[in-house]
């Protein structure tokens, strides 16, 4: 889901100029905040990415249903308050499956998405500097193949710029209160997990 500020009159009372030279700072000062936050909660480490994969560490897990969760309820939020617009990206199911599946096969190889790739290389990670030339080979064989895709991939499923309330009827508020009961069951059950995990390694520890 992506959002765009609405016309700048409504906003030009609290929101300072975001273009030329002050959007050059803005990207660079957001970039090094949003970079230093990812290793501060430990995404950024090539072995936390792994081992969620491998069921043994849920860092990963926490902080993606802990951002789509307050990033959302902040779009909607902004959007009711007429500060935002939706910008709806097309629902091409085969598109976004076959996506989906390259995306998550090339993560479990690579150890990293892209985003903490390049703090992992920023930090000074050889094997995500590497990784990040196969980002650029591949950005480069999807671009050069998109003709192809267009015309048979993504018409194949293809609902539309459309979003779960407009498919189901059901308010956007109800799904968000549906996800934050999940997302609350499944924080409870890792925690009780994790506990019951350090339990037993420390009794194994006094052994």
């Amino acid at each position: 889901m992506f959002v765009s500020l609405a016309p700048m009159h409504l906003l030009a009372a609290v929101t300072p100029p975001v273009t030329g030279s002050t959007a050059l700072f803005a990207s660079v000062v957001l970039g090094a905040i949003f970079g230093a936050l990812l290793h501060r909660g430990g995404v950024a480490n090539y072995t936390v990415i792994v081992n969620q994969f491998r069921f043994r560490d849920f860092t990963v897990l926490k902080i993606m249903m802990t951002a789509i969760i307050v990033g959302g309820l902040g779009v909607l939020a902004l959007n009711s308050a007429g500060l935002a617009n939706y910008h709806i990206k097309a629902a091409n199911m085969l598109g976004v499956t076959m996506g989906a599946a390259i995306f998550g096969v090339g993560m479990v190889l690579y150890g990293y998405c892209p985003g903490t790739a390049i703090a992992a290389a920023a930090s000074g990670s050889l094997h995500a500097l590497v990784g990040l030339g196969g980002l650029l080979v591949g950005g480069t064989l999807y671009a050069f193949s998109f003709p192809w895709i267009a015309r048979y991939v993504l018409p194949v499923g293809a609902l539309g710029k459309v979003r779960l309330p407009d498919v189901t009827g059901i308010p956007a508020l109800a799904w968000f209160a549906a996800l934050i009961a999940i997302a609350a069951v499944v924080f409870f059950l890792i925690e009780r997990a994790e506990r019951r995990t350090a339990a037993v390694r420390a009794g194994e520890a006094f052994r």
